[in-house]
């Protein structure tokens, strides 16, 4: 599974190369989701994990922002960025 970030804000790019369609070519497309390549992209990724993560189950290091754990029976977890 791809999880694409939320964005907080209305971003529009033109069509890819090759991907126009000749009759709308003058057209602007609003994304829904980040994708790969925008400046906000690693950001949303990032606040979209945190979100599936933690709904998980999984607490996040106070120390270190970048690991999680998860106490699951006996077994201890960890999830390392």
């Amino acid at each position: 599974a791809i999880l694409n970030g939320n964005l907080d804000e209305d971003v529009y790019m033109t069509e890819p190369k090759g991907f126009v369609d000749p009759q709308l070519a003058k057209k602007i497309c609003k994304l829904q989701k980040s994708i790969y390549g925008l400046k906000q992209a690693s950001r949303s990724w990032n606040i979209r994990f945190d979100e599936v993560v933690k709904a998980l189950g999984f607490v996040k290091n106070e120390e270190e922002p970048c690991v999680y754990k998860k106490i699951s029976g006996s077994a201890l977890v960890f999830l390392i960025l």
